[in-house]
Formats: C-alpha cells, sequence, structure tokens
C-alpha cells in the first residue's frame, strides 16, 4: 500500500489517478501508523514552500517522515521540503538532502516561472530505469534546488543547471511533476513502487 500524505498542501487528484492508472494501492492519510507501515510513501506539494512547511509541521508528521525506512517519493514542493532549507520565506526545511531550494534569478529568455516540459539528464538511479537519457518531463515551479551530491538527474533552464531529481538512502524526490509527466512519467512512478 502506498500512502500519500495529507497535509492540505498537495496536488493530490493528479497523484491519485497515475497511481490508480498504475493499479497501484493508495490512501491518503496524515495517521502516523498508517504511514509507517505503508510499502511506500509520497509527499506531494505545491504552491508556496514556506506555507507548505507549516501545513506539515501542523500535523506533527516531520520526525516521522525523518524516521522512515521505506521508499519515500517527494514531488515538486514536496521534494523541496525535503532540502534543507528554501529561500521561499525563507524557510528551514527537514534537511533529508543536503542542498539549498533558490528563486531561479532572472534571465533573458528563461521565463519565471518555469513552466512545460523540458529535458532531464545526467541520469542515476534506478528510479530511471528505462527512461532515456534528454527524456520530457513537465515543471512548474519558481524555485529549485541547488546540484549536490545527492543529485540523480539535471535539468537545464536559461543558464542554471540544477536538480531535477534527488536521492539519499530511501528518500528521493523529483523537481518535476512525474504524475503529469505522459509515459516517461508512468515509467519513473512505475520504478518507484519497484524499489
Amino acid at each position: 500500500m502506498i500512502a500519500i500524505i495529507d497535509y492540505e498542501a498537495g496536488n493530490i487528484c493528479s497523484v491519485k489517478n497515475a497511481l490508480k492508472r498504475l493499479g497501484a494501492v493508495y490512501e491518503l492519510t496524515a495517521d502516523p501508523a498508517v504511514i509507517r507501515a505503508a510499502d511506500k510513501v509520497i509527499l506531494p506539494g505545491v504552491g508556496n514552500a514556506a506555507e507548505a512547511m507549516a501545513s506539515l509541521e501542523k500535523t506533527g508528521l516531520t520526525g516521522l517522515i525523518k524516521s522512515l525506512r521505506q521508499p519515500v517519493l517527494g514531488i515538486c514542493v514536496g521534494l523541496q521540503l525535503m532540502c534543507r532549507s528554501s529561500e521561499e520565506g525563507p524557510v528551514g526545511c527537514l534537511s533529508l538532502f543536503d542542498c539549498r531550494v533558490r528563486r531561479f534569478p532572472e534571465q533573458p529568455g528563461a521565463k519565471v516561472p518555469h513552466m512545460g516540459w523540458n529535458g532531464i539528464g545526467n541520469l542515476d538511479s534506478k528510479l530511471f530505469k528505462e527512461v532515456p537519457e534528454g527524456s520530457y518531463v513537465y515543471f512548474v515551479h519558481s524555485y529549485c534546488p541547488d546540484l549536490c551530491p545527492d543529485t540523480i538527474a539535471t535539468c537545464r533552464h536559461g543558464d542554471v543547471l540544477f536538480s531535477a531529481a534527488l536521492r539519499w538512502e530511501n528518500f528521493y524526490g523529483t523537481q518535476f511533476h512525474p504524475e503529469k509527466s505522459g509515459g516517461v512519467g508512468a515509467q519513473i512512478l512505475q520504478n518507484f513502487l519497484a524499489l
């Protein structure tokens, strides 16, 4: 069973629909016992990182999330909350990934937010099994995680090369939305379910 963490800051419908298409059994929950017993855990997220972190802290689940030993996937703002800090606030986060999240600088020809399809490369994880280098996935964000030792995929927006995905031990995160990324995203989610 997949536990989708419910903290009122997630892209829940699209995640549930993507899991349903893959035939996965899931539950939207903030119950610590259900999350602890799940085979996999997803931390979704949309919107403002500071507000999302405040919502997550209200659930009392931050310590539990850090203690999980099954595969955990953060999506978009969910990934950002798993980093050390975000300039969007600024706010301290869960510090699972040792990197900062920064706002994209203003650059000619590179609009902020970075919204739409873009290619990912330097794929270095079982999360990207059967996903070709340069595959296109769907992004919607104004803030991005730095490159760091936990980087398992990169993307370029204008002059900025950033972490498109991160991994530390059993924790994974994608800055893009696999649930909105067509066949490539479905493959990435299937790979996560198979971890």
